[in-house]
């Protein structure tokens, strides 16, 4: 179906009829860049002088130009290696913020009686505070290993694995579904970059905010302009 501008900034496709918000039982959200406004292992890299080389390899891995998540990763990570966690305290203190709409959309999934979960390539550190900040259900992301107050540049193993890549981020979204006994065709998924498209293709419906142009391409929606809440114009 031929994409076409439900309102400005506003592009809708492959829908052939109007949903209804109550039609879904599940949301989930990348974090980074999707529910807040930075990049966190950017920002992080900024306390190393490298931020510039670091973004420059996320920016590669959200386009899909870097195919390898979890190699890209694992070269970023061993960049932070010597960053002190008081770093981290000051980038989610001072740096990042929600995006606009996120707590609206929040709030109207919750009156809908739809579950929520973030799941994100990015850090535990911020994931579990962005968690209870929006009131989110459930989260799944990286955790960072530390020693004597600083990042070593590796991760942690955790029960389901050690690295939330694009296969994991589907995976914990058909896991989630299926332990609330719903549907995948009752979830929808947002993202922006390439390593949400697993889930994105996986739910029932795919939002794209403020995204890569392949993933814009391959979303149901895609918020161009204004907040996530936008999501409420075609969803009633």
């Amino acid at each position: 179906m031929t994409p076409f501008e439900f309102a400005p900034g506003l592009v809708v496709q492959g829908m052939s009829a109007p949903l209804r918000l109550s039609h879904f039982k599940l949301m989930a959200f990348d974090m980074d860049s999707t529910l807040i406004n930075i990049e966190c292992i950017d920002e992080i890299a900024d306390a190393a002088g490298r931020k510039a080389e670091v973004a420059a390899i996320t920016e590669a891995a959200m386009q899909g130009v870097i195919t390898d998540f979890k190699d890209s990763l694992r070269r970023r990570l061993a960049l932070l290696r010597g960053v002190p966690v008081a770093h981290l305290e000051a980038v989610f203190a001072q740096r990042l913020r929600f995006n606009p709409g996120a707590q609206e959309l929040m709030a109207a999934a919750r009156a809908a009686g739809i579950k929520t979960l973030l799941v994100s390539g990015g850090f535990t550190f911020f994931a579990d505070r962005v968690k209870a900040g929006l009131g989110i259900d459930f989260a799944r992301s990286n955790q960072l290993e530390v020693a004597d107050g600083q990042l070593t540049g590796r991760l942690i193993e955790q029960s389901w694995g050690e690295i939330c890549d694009g296969a994991e981020k589907r995976r914990t979204l058909l896991e989630v579904a299926s332990l609330l006994g719903i549907d995948p065709s009752q979830t929808v998924a947002v993202g922006d970059g390439a390593n949400d498209l697993p889930m994105m293709g996986a739910a029932g419906l795919s939002v794209a905010y403020h995204a890569k142009p392949s993933v814009q391409a391959q979303a149901n929606v895609a918020i161009n302009t204004g907040g996530l809440d936008r999501l409420l114009e075609v969803l009633r």
